[in-house]
């Protein structure tokens, strides 16, 4: 995605916003587990609402979601064919329960979408929630927190600093997009509510050494997320 200098405003003064997004709760009190029986499809450009980086994350296993969220509430495990993958419910879909077109396919074929691509919809699927100690392994930051972009995700962190699992499990890192090409790879600390880092916050230098690749729907192709 290319940023323009109006964008690099708006997304600055998101630091200090207070609006959460659509897709979150702001609740401290322990998030009650939810379970049923939905249509999957697939989806195969990362994002997250919530500011979630993706290079610090599996992007192969995020879950594209209208329900809203808690703040210890972002694993869900989706079963169907035999089948189940754990995921990370980190961005908001307009009512479609996709998932990511890796976890897709597996569930459809059993293989990766890069290993034997397929293409369809919608298929029959249940889900649960889950603790996030299931998704652990989905976390691939070296200190193993969910990593938030520091100038883009405030909404989120200042929302759930109350919440015993997620004051101990986030980090701030001055990158600047989810998709990670833009910023500095480099942990940040809150200063009351304002995030602090080695370099000034919210600058778009190019960045390279973190990149987020999509799988390609419906070839299994690998390219650059932007």
């Amino acid at each position: 995605m290319l940023f323009s200098t109006l964008s690099l405003l708006t997304s600055a003064a998101a630091v200090s916003a207070t609006v959460l997004p659509s897709s979150f709760s702001s609740s401290s009190t322990p998030t009650k587990r939810g379970s049923g029986s939905i249509s999957v499809t697939p989806h195969d450009r990362y994002s997250s609402s919530l500011g979630v980086l993706g290079c610090k994350i599996n992007t192969n296993r995020v879950a594209y979601w209208p329900e809203t969220r808690g703040c210890d509430n972002f694993c869900v495990r989706v079963s169907a064919n035999g089948r189940s993958v754990t995921l990370l419910a980190i961005d908001h879909s307009g009512g479609a329960h996709d998932i990511s077109y890796d976890a897709w396919n597996y569930l459809v074929t059993g293989s990766s979408a890069r290993d034997s691509p397929t293409a369809g919809g919608g298929i029959a699927a249940t889900y649960e929630d889950v603790a996030m100690s299931e998704c652990a392994d989905l976390l691939t930051a070296t200190d193993g927190k969910l990593a938030f972009a520091a100038a883009n995700s405030m909404n989120t962190v200042s929302a759930c600093l109350s919440n015993a699992w997620f004051a101990q499990n986030y980090a701030l890192y001055n990158i600047f997009n989810t998709q990670c090409t833009y910023g500095y790879d480099e942990l940040c600390h809150l200063d009351g509510n304002t995030p602090v880092c080695g370099h000034q916050l919210g600058v778009t230098p190019a960045l390279t050494s973190d990149p987020v690749y999509n799988i390609d729907y419906p070839t299994g192709a690998l390219s650059l997320a932007v």
